[in-house]
Formats: structure tokens, sequence, C-alpha cells
């Protein structure tokens, strides 16, 4: 992050470490180049400093919300990433397993059955102790 970093910037930085952890958003900058730094900025300043940040929902119902969304649109990695974040944002398994039962009736059973095998999978990791790869 440079010194000129907006506050929208700085806050979105550190909501995205409190909800995805350290390891996962010094990976991120780490791999960023001069090609994709600037998305990295915008969903940083974006999603995690304007939408995340908002003190309306908790981190829990935002997580379940994302959760909901990224299954019903099939983005899988976003999917099992943010799985791994419920870790940080207090949304229990019984909470994704009720948020896919929704995905199922509002978006389709072939969505929430690929979502169910993604969290499976992301919880049998967690449980090994493998809780940040991928």
């Amino acid at each position: 992050m440079n010194a000129t970093a907006s506050a929208r910037y700085r806050e979105g930085l550190a909501v995205r470490r409190q909800v995805l952890g350290d390891a996962h958003v010094d990976r991120a900058e780490a791999a960023a180049t001069d090609f994709d730094r600037p998305f990295q900025e915008l969903i940083t300043e974006s999603a995690w400093g304007t939408v995340w940040a908002r003190p309306t929902w908790s981190k829990r119902e935002r997580s379940m919300v994302t959760l909901a969304l990224l299954a019903a649109l099939g983005h899988d990695e976003e999917v099992a990433m943010h799985v791994r974040a419920t870790a940080n944002t207090g949304a229990s398994r019984d909470d994704i397993c009720e948020t896919f039962l929704h995905v199922a009736i509002y978006a389709g059973v072939p969505a929430a059955n690929r979502a169910i095998k993604i969290a499976k999978q992301v919880f049998a990791d967690m449980d090994a102790g493998n809780s940040d790869e991928r």
C-alpha cells in the first residue's frame, strides 16, 4: 500500500484482512502485478472498504449473503474462499447449510449441490488443519 492510499482503501484493507486473513491478503498483494494491481485496489476499496465495512450488517450476515450470491452464480473458487472466511466472520456451518438451502430454492438445486460439495471439501481441509490452502 502506498502513502497516497485513500482512507476507504485503508479501511477496506483492514476489513479484508479481518475476513480473509493476513496470509490470504499477503499472497494476493505479493502476486499483484502492474496489470492487476488496479483491480486489487478496486476490490479493496469498493468491496471491502465500501460494502463490507458498512455497519448495518454484521460480518456474519454479509458472509452468508456473499456465499448465497457466489453459489448462485457458480463462482466456485470464491465460494471456497468465503467458506474458509467464515472462520473469521462468525457464520457457522449451520448458517452455511441454511444459506445453501436457500440457494437450492431460489437459484437451483445444481448450484446448491455444487456449493455444498465445495463447502464439504473446505471443511475437511479446515478440520485437517489446512485452512489456508488454495
